[in-house]
Parts: structure tokens; sequence; C-alpha cells
């Protein structure tokens, strides 16, 4: 497991940004999401983190929702604008662990979305994130998030996640378990599996 904190988080990403398309797109958010879309908030403000080719958030907008879809990755924004063109998507180059540009405005969210990015982030990063993202939800907004099992791909850098610590820090951030679904690799990997996490900001007063 790669453990060098030199890596960019998204590291790889640019170089191989034309050959992901046709996987990422190949897979639909409901594919992905079918366990916990009956959590999915009514439509309001949304914010996917780390949002790649666009699926997710173009899939969020055609269901109703305002969306920001963050991208670090120069390469993959682009992508994702050429292919998803819709006008309720705005999209910036912002990443974790601190959101900077997020964090600078007022908007808060609905629903927050996090397909395959936690597991980029070391410990110390996922410390600083976590209460961040919980700060970007409105009160009682949902969190949905991935996380990756499995060997990492050359050139990139990813790090093991436990789930159940994963949990209590939620906990520690003011957000509730609502589902923990396991479930296998929809891309066909044998050695890759997926953790799916739903959470929910509790009003504390």
């Amino acid at each position: 497991m790669n453990a060098d904190t030199k890596i960019a988080s998204n590291a790889g990403y640019a170089a191989e940004a034309d050959s992901l398309v046709a996987s990422y797109e190949s897979i639909t958010f409901e594919d992905i999401y079918a366990p916990i879309l009956n959590l999915l908030p009514q439509a309001g403000r949304a914010l996917d983190i780390g949002a790649g080719t666009g699926r997710d958030a173009a899939a969020l907008a055609k269901r109703g929702f305002l969306v920001h879809a963050a991208e670090p990755t120069a390469e993959l924004r682009a992508h994702a604008q050429r292919l998803h063109r819709e006008p309720t998507i705005t999209w910036t180059d912002d990443a974790l662990p601190d959101l900077p540009q997020l964090h600078a405005g007022t908007a808060r969210f609905d629903l927050i979305l996090m397909t395959a990015v936690w597991m980029h982030l070391d410990e110390e990063e996922r410390a600083r994130a976590l209460p961040r993202i919980a700060h970007l939800l409105t009160s009682s907004g949902r969190l949905f998030m991935t996380v990756r099992k499995g060997p990492v791909p050359p050139g990139r850098r990813m790090f093991p996640i436990p789930i159940e610590p994963l949990i209590a820090a939620a906990g520690e951030s003011g957000l509730a378990l609502l589902k923990n679904y396991e479930f296998s690799d929809r891309l066909g990997r044998q050695d890759v599996s997926w953790t799916m996490l739903a959470f929910e900001r509790e009003n504390r007063v």
C-alpha cells in the first residue's frame, strides 16, 4: 500500500484521464447507489467532491438538484464539462482535505457525495477533512460515500480505511450513520471491493 504523503492525492488521474472516461461512464449513479437511493434527500443543493467525469453530478442534476461539482484534476474536469452540460452544475477546482474555495463561501448542501475519494487521503488529512465536510451540510443534510478496498494501482496514492473508526470519527463530527453496505466492484475487478456509507448531520443544540 502506497503511503507516501509527498504524492498528491489525485496522482495518476491527469495522465489517465482519457482512458478513464469510458470505464467511469459505463457505470451509472443508480448502479452504484441503488442500496441507499431511498435515503436520497428531496432535490435541493448537492456537492459532489472529487466529481471526476461528472457522471454522478449529472445524475443529481437530472433529479432536480443544484449541483456544485469539485474536481481538482483539470483533465477530468474538461471531460466532465464536455460530456455533461447540464446548466444546474457549477464546476470548481477544489480539493480535500481543506476545500478552501467552498469554505470561503456561504453555501451549505442538503447532500454531499464522495465516490471513490476518501481512500486518497492519509490519516491526518482525513481527520482534518471530516469536520470540514460536516460543516458544509445543512441541518439534517446527508453524506454518501464509497470507500475502495484493494491493491493500489501503479502511480496512485491510496490508504487502507478502517470502517469502524471512520464511523466513530463521523459521529464525533455530528454525523449519524444511516447505512453501512458492502458491495463488489462494479467493473468486475476480483481484488477490489467497496463499502458504502450514508450519514445524516445531527441537529445539535
